[in-house]
């Protein structure tokens, strides 16, 4: 990765307080680049204001669903860059409240999209989709190739959203690409509920860790500042002869549930043993990703193996959890 290529580009990030995003935000700061994020609520404890970033960056009050401060942004601050982050990530949540996850994801993808084909200085615009766009298939794993068939709200609303970045860029020539990517984990995710941060706290806390699932579900795991790397890299990468592609992006080792708890436990050197309540719904039973196109088209690889993420993660979390 070219580290000048960010000194002094104006680049907007939505999302910018979330897990990839604070982590994108801090990496892009210490490039040089001038970082215009928007915020829609306040999170006193996120990433980005734990980490001092906040004062970094400038920030705009408002939602992905409002075209016209998209608009604002894009002119004012002469944006160059676009990383569109932003999105209703969680699918329990997406089950309950569809609309409002629509709204978000779809209507919040388009509004970036047209703002960005009617701003003159955009020249690259990053889109973040899911590995969730694909649906459930039986060939593993997921290429870029193969088709995006999401079945419940979140799933679909990625589906949805990767298809209009196409849209444009067929029509419109947008220079837009796509990532789809594994989970990700990392320090800075404060969503208890998910399997990493929750089984990290229970351990902390000597708390048996909770798995939702069976456990057996099959899934890669990415860790967040090889995700924020990677996407700097497409977003330098980007020209004529990738705008309109998507990337998937992966560590490509998938391993169950079950066993990502148990790899967790054993560096955390811990002998409590996980329950496993087996009530989830709506998730699907295996998926994960193959990397092979970003690897020959962008060059790109990655650089933490799972138990170099994890510690560093768990870090993190020791460090937060002490002070609150």
């Amino acid at each position: 990765m070219n580290h000048e290529f960010w000194k002094d580009r104006n680049v907007f990030i939505s999302g910018c307080t979330g897990l990839l995003g604070s982590w994108l935000t801090k990496k892009l700061v210490h490039n040089g680049a001038n970082v215009i994020g928007l915020i829609r609520d306040a999170v006193p404890k996120s990433n980005l204001n734990w980490s001092g970033f906040q004062d970094e960056i400038v920030t705009v009050r408002g939602e992905i669903e409002d075209y016209f401060v998209l608009e604002r942004i894009l002119n004012e601050y002469e944006v160059d860059c676009v990383f569109h982050l932003a999105a209703q990530t969680i699918v329990t949540i997406a089950n309950r409240n569809p609309l409002s996850t629509f709204e978000a994801n779809i209507k919040g993808t388009w509004n970036i999209l047209e703002a960005s084909r009617r701003s003159p200085l955009v020249k690259r615009i990053v889109v973040a989709s899911s590995d969730k766009a694909y649906g459930s298939q039986e060939k593993l794993p997921y290429s870029e190739e193969t088709a995006l068939e999401g079945k419940h709200p979140y799933d679909v609303s990625k589906s949805c959203a990767d298809l209009l970045c196409g849209a444009y860029h067929q029509t419109y020539d947008l220079p837009v690409c796509i990532t789809r990517c594994g989970n990700f984990y990392g320090g800075g995710d404060l969503n208890f509920n998910r399997l990493i941060p929750g089984t990290i706290r229970s351990i902390l806390e000597c708390k048996k860790p909770i798995i939702r699932s069976n456990g057996q579900m099959i899934r890669d795991y990415f860790y967040i500042e090889d995700g924020a790397e990677a996407y700097m890299l497409l977003g330098e990468k980007m020209d004529k002869k990738i705008h309109g592609e998507a990337f998937n992006f992966s560590n490509e080792e998938p391993m169950t549930v079950l066993e990502m708890v148990n790899t967790i436990l054993k560096v955390m050197n811990s002998d409590l043993k996980p329950i496993i309540l087996n009530e989830s719904s709506n998730e699907i039973e295996k998926q994960y990703l193959s990397s092979r196109k970003a690897h020959t088209v962008l060059g790109w690889k990655s650089h933490y193996k799972l138990e170099e993420g994890l510690e560093k993660t768990i870090q993190w979390y020791q460090n937060f959890l002490s002070i609150n």
